[in-house]
């Protein structure tokens, strides 16, 4: 198993990870083609085993008003036949080693039984937009002291 930074030549093979991580959802799909195409800010890793592309991660800029509070982890996509294998697990661990990934607050919004064996806690502040009541919102390294709403790339909405 090898973890690499993205290359603009892996775009394809992620773009068919995420089809085939999200069977039935082409909005994780069209968010990271998206962001892509619009050229923003991404930290994002892909997994290859045997030259194939088996699993993905990406950050995006986490917004307070116009200025930058930390990153976004979305989406992190592991495709259906490596599933339930801790490839996963074993991706978003490499990421948080990651110089850029330490140094910045982290939101998710997912599961929480999962992302907090990663060091993930509930978020009351910020709000995020997509949830409600923050449920499932969770953060790393977050000192918010006002309460706001966290912003997002323009891409997600």
């Amino acid at each position: 198993m090898k973890i690499r930074p993205v290359t603009t030549e892996d775009r394809p093979k992620v773009i068919a990870l995420l089809q085939n991580a999200f069977p039935g959802s082409s909005y994780e799909k069209r968010l990271v083609e998206n962001l892509h195409n619009n050229q923003r800010m991404l930290h994002e890793w892909i997994c290859i085993i045997r030259n194939r592309a088996v699993a993905y991660i990406a950050y995006s800029n986490a917004y307070a008003a116009k200025e930058v509070c930390g990153l976004h982890l979305a989406p992190l996509a592991v495709n259906t036949e490596y599933q339930n294998r801790g490839i996963g697990s074993e991706l978003l661990r490499f990421s948080l080693r990651q110089k850029i990934i330490k140094e910045n607050t982290l939101f998710v919004l997912g599961d929480r039984r999962y992302y907090e064996k990663f060091g993930f806690t509930p978020c009351t502040s910020p709000l995020c937009p997509f949830t409600k009541n923050n449920a499932n919102f969770l953060s790393i390294r977050n000192k918010a002291g006002s309460s706001f709403t966290v912003g997002y790339e323009p891409e997600f909405t």
